[in-house]
């Protein structure tokens, strides 16, 4: 394939810079940009990094709080065949240097809220660097304290000369995400233009993103749903407004300001906002959000009921995926404002006719258009592995020698690490994670299928199960609890009191609760 011929996300500026040229494209507080005046900052910025040195193939890390500025340097490294690591701003220091170790940038970009890395990545912490760059303005004495350049010297230095075209990277690759998975350790992620664009390309035809969208930044740049949703975004040109980072007051004083008609969040993110709305009790502005999509987890079907209630003209999808596949691999609506009836969570549980087995698991729905998915079957049941491939799938983890990435058909699918089966319908269910899995009494348990039982008691807003040891069963079941709002726990109640208006909850509560949706062999589940 020619290189004229491949995908990179700059192409998105020729949109920007005419169809868009005098629309608003960011909107970052007081500070508001068009497309032309986002491509031209783009593009002097990257005129200024190669300038000082920067060059194809080289790394950039970035740790910073969400702006249009953020957004504007993940471009213009990507311009110039640059790389960008964007590190969570919510890492010490010490978990920031062991990813770039791995990952070896030559420069280092931090707003306020990661100055004091400079400071401590001086010397030999990280022998790569060779830049530390402020995103932002600071004063003189944070400049001459961490002995860094800033983008406006940046621009200022650079020299116009001739016109400038865009360049790859090796592979193709643009940036490196980080995740932590279920191990642990850190792992960079190598994610392409292809991945970025494929992914874009999805979310444009299954979410409906257009160019009169105006999307509200909720998740961090560091995240790849953050990031992927960024580039959708891009590609159609619709407008982006910035908050720093979530908190439900900001976000919905931004969507009633910007009047926001999309955004994406995770469980927590949407109980946070209605219970805001709640505490307060006003609901402005609400009304022009048009499109929600869910990601990191299923929302439970008393959220699904609050969040169309908050938000009754947004269509409310729910996504399955993870940064080995630069986000989404499959998509289910959850509620669609343009139908009478209202819409059906599919965070319940399944019985499948084809196994004697009671095989439970949580609806996550179907593919991407692009998106191949297979299920590796271990023994005579139709549930096993879940393995996908296709465009969107990583390059590589960044430690991970290129040349050793097996090009063979049977290596190519990708293992997600979870487990799970598809449907007469074509829908994808997951049952549980490959390594999350609970051995107790002899017994395989796999913990997102008792949380799928325990979420659809009414006082429970959210769970997470666990396995301890223990001498007996190898392995106690343990879930941890949070509560929904004016629920108490009760180490003795047998039952709420309706009579007293206090709803109580307790582990033996509980317990009744999983042996009526036929989990009876969790009777040892501990609270």
């Amino acid at each position: 394939m020619g290189i004229l011929s491949e995908a990179h996300i700059c192409q998105s500026f020729s949109r920007l810079a005419t169809q868009k040229r005098n629309s608003l494209v960011t909107i970052n507080g007081a500070r508001q940009k068009t497309g032309q005046q986002l491509v031209d900052s783009v593009l002097s910025l990257a005129r200024g990094l190669l300038q000082l040195g920067l060059r194809n193939g080289d790394v950039v890390a970035i740790s910073a709080f969400n702006s249009d500025w953020y957004l504007e340097w993940i471009l213009a490294v990507a311009f110039i065949g640059g790389i960008v690591a964007p590190l969570n701003y919510r890492w010490s220091f010490e978990e920031a240097r062991m990813a770039m170790v791995t990952i070896r940038p030559k420069m280092l970009v931090t707003d306020e809220s990661c100055y004091y890395w400079h400071s401590a990545a001086q010397g030999d912490a990280i022998p790569s660097l060779r830049w530390h760059v402020s995103l932002s303005s600071p004063s003189l004495d944070i400049i001459n304290k961490y002995n860094m350049l800033t983008a406006e010297m940046l621009v200022e230095q650079s020299v116009i000369y001739g016109s400038m075209n865009y360049s790859f990277a090796p592979e193709g690759a643009v940036i490196i995400c980080f995740t932590s998975g279920t191990t642990g350790k850190p792992k960079g992620v190598v994610i392409s233009h292809t991945a970025l664009i494929v992914q874009s390309l999805a979310k444009v035809a299954i979410v409906g993103y257009s160019e009169d969208d105006v999307y509200l930044h909720t998740a961090p740049l560091c995240h790849i749903g953050g990031l992927s949703s960024a580039m959708a975004m891009l590609m159609v040109g619709a407008c982006h407004a910035f908050i720093p980072k979530f908190e439900a007051t900001l976000a919905l004083e931004a969507i009633e300001q910007h009047h926001v008609t999309s955004l994406i969040t995770v469980p927590a993110m949407m109980a946070d906002l209605i219970s805001s709305v709640r505490l307060k009790r006003i609901q402005k502005g609400c009304d022009s959000v048009k499109k929600i999509l869910n990601g990191g987890g299923g929302l439970s079907d008393n959220l699904i009921k609050d969040a169309t209630r908050l938000f009754p003209r947004a269509k409310l999808l729910s996504a399955y995926g993870m940064t080995e596949t630069c986000s989404s691999l499959t998509f289910t609506t959850l509620f669609e404002p343009m139908l009478e009836a209202s819409g059906t969570s599919l965070q319940m549980l399944a019985i499948t006719s084809s196994s004697p087995v009671k095989a439970r698991g949580v609806c996550v729905g179907k593919p991407a258009p692009h998106v191949e998915i297979k299920i590796c079957v271990d023994g005579s049941y139709n549930i096993g592995r879940i393995l996908t491939r296709g465009p969107h799938v990583m390059l590589r983890y960044w430690d991970q020698i290129p040349e050793k990435v097996s090009n063979s058909v049977e290596e190519t699918w990708l293992d997600t690490g979870d487990i799970g089966f598809i449907d007469d319908h074509g829908n994808l269910w997951l049952v549980g994670r490959t390594n999350g899995r609970i051995k107790s009494g002899g017994e395989n348990i796999y913990p997102e299928e008792v949380e799928a039982v325990l979420i659809q008691h009414p006082g429970v807003l959210s769970s997470v199960v666990v396995g301890i040891p223990d001498p007996r069963l190898t392995e106690l079941v343990v879930s941890c609890i949070r509560l929904r709002e004016n629920w108490q726990w009760s180490d003795d109640s047998f039952k709420y009191s309706v009579q007293s208006n206090e709803l109580f909850l307790s582990s033996t509560i509980l317990r009744l609760h999983c042996r009526e949706k036929n989990l009876t062999g969790y009777a040892l589940l501990n609270f």
